[in-house]
């Protein structure tokens, strides 16, 4: 099973696909789509989406995962990232792929145990349940794989349960 994580953003959304096999998790895939923040808004839409369907198209994931936006004192860039998880979320239901939406503290909950945990200790976490050497660059990229590996921790226990 391919699970495609998403973390959005308007100038960077990044992405990242990780393989589940049996307990098996293996990172397949990491990066960022970029958009430039001189092109009309409608144009970096297109763009954003665009360069996901390549994504999809590349590595037929299975199911996908998003982060929540989240809403903090900057409400131009909360706004900035409600705009582009809509796109996502429009690019991933027209592909018809299952997708889950986790809030940024519940993806750290599920990584690290602590819904408040930093940035660099989520690094560390995601580079070690995935046996890389050190977490990808840029950190949208990492926070991706951590939203897909979340995901893959939440089916495991929803089929537990079920």
């Amino acid at each position: 099973m391919f699970v495609l994580g998403i973390d959005p953003g308007l100038t960077r959304t990044g992405y990242g696909i990780i393989e589940a096999s049996g307990s098996a998790e293996t990172a397949i895939a990491a990066g960022v789509i970029r958009t430039r923040p001189d092109r009309p808004v409608g144009e970096r839409f297109v763009e954003l989406a665009r360069d996901l369907r390549s994504v999809v198209d590349e590595y037929r994931p299975s199911a996908a995962a998003i982060e929540q936006v989240f809403v903090n004192n900057n409400r131009h860039t909360a706004i900035s990232v409600a705009r582009a998880s809509g796109i996502v979320l429009l690019i991933l239901s027209e592909y018809g792929l299952e997708t889950a939406e986790y809030t940024p503290s519940a993806v750290k909950m599920a990584l690290t145990g602590s819904g408040v945990a930093d940035k660099q200790q989520m690094q560390r976490v995601v580079a070690m349940r995935l046996g890389l050497p050190a977490a990808p660059k840029p950190a949208d990229a990492a926070d991706a794989l951590a939203v897909a590996l979340c995901h893959l921790q939440h089916r495991t226990l929803q089929t537990r349960i079920s």
